[in-house]
C-alpha cells in the first residue's frame, strides 16, 4: 500500500522511532564517510513542486536525493500553474507516472492532499498551511540529539498558535510522548481541533498539552524553548498589528531564564532578530537554530527511504 506523509499524525510512535534511528544511522554515515553504503534511489526521481518558495526545503530535499543516488526536479509556481492551468488530479497522475516520489510546498492542505489522492507515487507535505511535518521531523530528532531522550521532556512554543509549525508539533509531542505548552495572544491561540485530537493522542503516550496567554507560564521549567515569525507568507497584509500584538511574546534573554537552565532554543528559520527573538538567544549558547536546520537533510533522507519501502 501507497504511504504518503501529509502530517505528522501519518507514522506512529514507533514509525517515528524508526525514522529517526535510520536518519541517526544515515547522518554519521556520511559524516564519516562521505558516502552511503549504497546508492539506494539509483534511478529514482522526485518530483518537486512548490507554490510557496524555500531556501531549507528546496536544499535539504535536492541533497538528500543526490546523496541517495537519485534525482530531484524542482518544478516552480511558474512550471506548472497547479490547480489554474492544469488540475491538482491532473497533475498528480502524470507527474506520478514519470517519477518515483512527490514532494510539494503548498499553501492549502486541501491541495496536497488532491495530490495525494490521484498520485500513484508516496506523496510528502513540505508544508501547508495546517502542517509542517518534516520540519517538526527534524526538530525533534534534534531535541533527542542534544537530550539523549524524549521522556520526561517539556516542550514552550512562544508565538502564533493558529500555525502550521505550532499544529505539528502540538500532534508530534502528543504522540511521542512530551509534553506541549503554548503561549499565544487570544486571536491566534491554536485551534479547538488540534488541541482536542493532540490531547485524545496524549491519553495513549501519556504527555500533557496546554495552552495560554501568558509566555512565562508557558516557559517556565521548559526543556526546550521554539518559536517561528509572526508574519508568515500570506499574512503580510497583517504585519504592522502582528508586529504589536506579538512584542510582549518575544523570545528573549528574560523569557528564556525562566525555562531550565540547560534549555535549548529552536526556531525552524528564516528568523527575523528583534521580532521573535532577539540576537542574544538565537545567536547564544543555547540556540540549535543550524544544527534544526541541517537535520532537514537526514531525517528527509530516512523518510523517503521509509516511504519507498527501501529501510
Amino acid at each position: 500500500m501507497k504511504k504518503n506523509y501529509l502530517s505528522v499524525t501519518d507514522l506512529s510512535a514507533d514509525q517515528t522511532w524508526q525514522v529517526f534511528k535510520l536518519a541517526k544511522k544515515l547522518k554519521l554515515e556520511w559524516k564519516e564517510k562521505g558516502k552511503h553504503q549504497q546508492n539506494w534511489l539509483d534511478n529514482k526521481t522526485m518530483a518537486m513542486i512548490f507554490e510557496k518558495p524555500s531556501l531549507r526545503t528546496r536544499l535539504s530535499f535536492e541533497t538528500a536525493l543526490t546523496q541517495l543516488g537519485g534525482h530531484a526536479i524542482y518544478l516552480g509556481p511558474n512550471d506548472i500553474g497547479m490547480g489554474k492551468r492544469e488540475s491538482v488530479g491532473d497533475i498528480a497522475i502524470v507527474t506520478s507516472s514519470m517519477c518515483d516520489l512527490i514532494m510539494a510546498r503548498v499553501f492549502k492542505h486541501s491541495t496536497i492532499e488532491q495530490l495525494a489522492k490521484h498520485s500513484s507515487a508516496p506523496v510528502i507535505n513540505a508544508l501547508s498551511d495546517l502542517e509542517h511535518p518534516c520540519q517538526i521531523l527534524a526538530d525533534v530528532m534534534t531535541i533527542w540529539e542534544e537530550k539523549d531522550n524524549l521522556q520526561n521532556l517539556t516542550v514552550a512554543f512562544v508565538g502564533d498558535g493558529d500555525n502550521n509549525v505550532t499544529n505539528s508539533l502540538c500532534l508530534a509531542s502528543a504522540i511521542l510522548g512530551i509534553n506541549f505548552k503554548c503561549a499565544s495572544p487570544e486571536k491566534y491561540l491554536m485551534s479547538d481541533k488540534v488541541i482536542d485530537q493532540a490531547k485524545l493522542i496524549a491519553k495513549t503516550s501519556g504527555s500533557t498539552i496546554s495552552q495560554s496567554t501568558n509566555p512565562i507560564e508557558a516557559v517556565e521549567g521548559s526543556d526546550v524553548v521554539i518559536t517561528d515569525t509572526w508574519v508568515s507568507m500570506g499574512d503580510e497584509s497583517e504585519k504592522k498589528e502582528r508586529l504589536k500584538i506579538f512584542m510582549p511574546y518575544q523570545v528573549n534573554k528574560k523569557l528564556m531564564s525562566v525555562a531550565k537552565p540547560a534549555a535549548i532554543f529552536m526556531h525552524c528559520l528564516p528568523a527575523y532578530r528583534g521580532n521573535e527573538v532577539s540576537s542574544e538567544v538565537i545567536d547564544g549558547p543555547q540556540s540549535v537554530v543550524f544544527l534544526e536546520a541541517e537535520n532537514r537533510l537526514h531525517v528527509q533522507k530516512a523518510l523517503i527511504l521509509y516511504l519507498m519501502g527501501l529501510q
